[in-house]
């Protein structure tokens, strides 16, 4: 026996949970949202202590409350997390923290799933896994633990002060990499920063926010990564209210940039020959960009500024013209090594056929192929918006649509037939009943 029922079981109270517990509570739907941790949790402990979101205020939200701050500035982790407290509150989630599901099984010999928890077993007929994106911090095993270096992925990371004294190498030139590395650098650091292949769009160009832009000129509904892109890191900074990632300006400021990290011998980290090339790209996606939305202005007849400044470059640094290809960690006294490599998958717990030979979820928009089975929160679920605050919120209307429609179904009987009744083959006529109005709530074919 269980010790509780629940029609939908939501795992994760992060965006991803909140925003299916909304468009579960609009269609009547029964849930219960789980939280190993506090409400927001990642926001809370897994950032650093001066990290900002990547978007405005105006953008990066739901889209029922606003932030209750200047609406282009970027939230804090405080801010996000504070958010997303007041959110789950307006719309009466019914979240129990400190929760933890250890398994997930197929109910034998019915509908649903049996959930074990730290408080005990759930049956649910539906299961939604919104554990988001950032479940386990990946460490390149690259230097051995016992090499006498401090090491700490980005995730463990929250201000110089965590450091020992001494040089830094952040490995991981994404938004946390240049982010951290530019912090270190300000707090008087000798730092050198790690450059693989990333994205660099512009901040902000002709006074609208590349959020907009990408927004304007339909990039946020691409529903795949570009070819060869799928594991490129963007570059892009909030912080000190906004500004583009420059690595030519970091290395200005004093930062040392060297190619991908390849591999550790004996003291010595040996660097790839790729730094210029990892640059250049950058550049390349930067201008890229700035070509499309003088395009789409021109086309449109909008009044925005010019930017002519946008296109000026700082020259190459020494440390780009001949690239430092090895370091020896203690003559360069560098004493640490910040690890900002990204995250991976870790679904452990779920004791269903769902996951391919990489123990990535296999799904269609976030719908499993085991039925009653549903992911939300990851990147790349339906577009590139889908990690996104705004961008998951739209992801769990979706999903919600689809449990309401399988509640339709569930919920049908049949019909009593007379043993009299005439046999026709004649067509039925009319529009089919979708699972949404056999329930009664509404149209909510999927978008």
């Amino acid at each position: 026996m269980s010790d509780r029922t629940t029609e939908v079981l939501v795992i994760g109270a992060g965006q991803a949970g909140i925003a299916m517990s909304e468009h579960l509570g609009v269609l009547g739907v029964d849930h219960l949202v789980v939280e190993r941790d506090r409400i927001a949790e990642r926001w809370r402990t897994w950032r650093w202590d001066s990290l900002v979101a990547n978007g405005p205020a105006w953008h990066d939200r739901f889209p029922n409350l606003e932030f209750d701050i200047d609406q282009d500035a970027f939230a804090t982790k405080d801010q996000v997390a504070s958010y997303m407290e007041d959110y789950a509150v307006k719309i009466g989630a019914p979240i129990e923290t400190g929760v933890e599901v250890t398994s997930v099984r197929k109910a034998p010999g019915r509908q649903g799933y049996r959930v074990e928890t730290s408080a005990g077993t759930i049956d649910a007929r539906f299961v939604v896994s919104a554990t988001g994106p950032f479940q386990k911090p990946i460490v390149p095993r690259v230097v051995p633990q016992d090499a006498g270096i401090h090491q700490i992925h980005s995730s463990s990371y929250h201000n110089p002060g965590d450091l020992p004294a001494g040089a830094v190498l952040v490995v991981g030139a994404g938004s946390s990499g240049v982010q951290i590395a530019a912090e270190l650098q300000k707090a008087g650091r000798q730092v050198y920063l790690a450059v693989g292949p990333h994205d660099r769009p512009p901040r902000s160009y002709r006074d609208r926010d590349f959020c907009w832009w990408l927004g304007v000129l339909g990039k946020w509904e691409a529903a795949t990564p570009p070819a060869g892109a799928e594991h490129v890191t963007i570059a892009v900074s909030g912080a000190e209210g906004g500004h583009t990632v420059d690595f030519r300006k970091l290395a200005a400021d004093g930062v040392t940039l060297v190619g991908r990290a390849n591999a550790y011998v004996d003291g010595v980290m040996h660097f790839g020959t790729d730094l210029r090339a990892n640059i250049e790209a950058g550049d390349a996606n930067y201008l890229g960009m700035l070509d499309e939305a003088d395009a789409y202005i021109e086309r449109n007849g909008l009044d925005l500024p010019e930017e002519p400044r946008a296109r000026i470059s700082y020259p190459d640094p020494p440390c780009m013209t001949s690239p430092l290809l090895e370091l020896d960690l203690a003559d360069a006294g560098v004493t640490s090594i910040v690890w900002a490599t990204g995250f991976g998958l870790d679904y452990d717990w779920l004791k269903v056929d769902a996951l391919d030979d990489l123990g990535r979820p296999v799904h269609q928009r976030g719908v499993s192929p085991q039925a009653g089975l549903y992911f939300l929160g990851l990147p790349w679920l339906s577009r590139r918006g889908s990690s996104f605050i705004w961008g998951v919120w739209h992801d769990a209307k979706y999903i919600a649509d689809q449990i309401a429609i399988q509640r339709g179904y569930f919920e049908y009987q049949g019909h009593p037939h007379s043993a009299d009744a005439p046999v026709t083959d004649a067509p039925v006529t009319g529009a089919p009943v979708t699972g949404a109005q056999a329930t009664g709530l509404g149209a909510v074919a999927p978008a």
